[in-house]
């Protein structure tokens, strides 16, 4: 089975650098778009299912992406359902949370420059550490993977959780956090294999650089 592991599309939240974590911000219009062409990019593969975080600009995407699939019940002709799980919903970035990252900057200096240099080091005050993200995102995936032992799936959550996913798939901690990028709307595929893990793609945006031309995307 493979993993296609999708960030969700853009927010207005995304454009103007303010922290979203927990806080419920929907897809803008260009998000909207991302994730219709995202769908449309995947259409030409077959999924067991879809899973997203709770979250609603994760959850429009993830069912952006299912419209283009139909339902495993032979007698049905229903998209696939979307089902949200909490392990995937982005990191609480607790008191930080609806502020701009200059915000950020003069109002916590100490611990924003420890989250640029040591992110593995930083707990956000009344919220999580990149740790605790790991623990319950990859006990998550770890989970559908159970689920799924020959099947494809779609996990739609956000860019720390992806990130810490990926470096817990490399093998690396976080403290290689920043190392990894995640755009709006990116694919990544993750193959299980002898209780390790296969990246075969990374932060894929090809699919969305020129929306209307789409392409048929091939990972294998």
């Amino acid at each position: 089975m493979k993993i296609f592991l999708v960030r969700h599309g853009q927010t207005k939240w995304n454009k103007d650098s303010i922290c979203r974590g927990r806080l419920d911000v929907e897809l803008d219009e260009t998000g909207i778009s991302q994730a219709a062409a995202t769908g449309k990019a995947l259409s030409h593969l077959e999924f067991e299912a879809v899973y997203s975080s709770p979250l609603k600009r994760a959850m429009k995407t993830a069912e952006e992406i299912a419209a283009f699939h139909k339902s495993h019940n032979p007698n049905s002709n229903i998209a696939l359902t979307v089902t949200p799980v909490d392990g995937l919903i982005d990191i609480d970035f607790g008191e930080w949370q609806g502020l701009t990252i200059e915000e950020v900057s003069q109002r916590y200096p100490d611990i924003y420059r420890l989250w640029q240099r040591e992110p593995q080091n930083v707990r956000f005050p009344g919220g999580e550490s990149l740790d605790e993200v790991s623990q319950r995102a990859t006990s998550a995936m770890k989970s559908l993977i159970a689920k799924h032992p020959e099947g494809n799936i779609v996990m739609v959550s956000h860019r720390v959780v992806n990130k810490v996913l990926l470096c817990a798939a490399l093998g690396l901690d976080n403290s290689h956090f920043w190392l990894i990028g995640q755009d709006t709307c990116c694919i990544n595929v993750i193959e299980p294999a002898y209780d390790r893990y296969i990246i075969h793609t990374l932060n894929d945006t090809c699919h969305i650089k020129r929306l209307g031309e789409v392409p048929t995307l091939r990972y294998f």
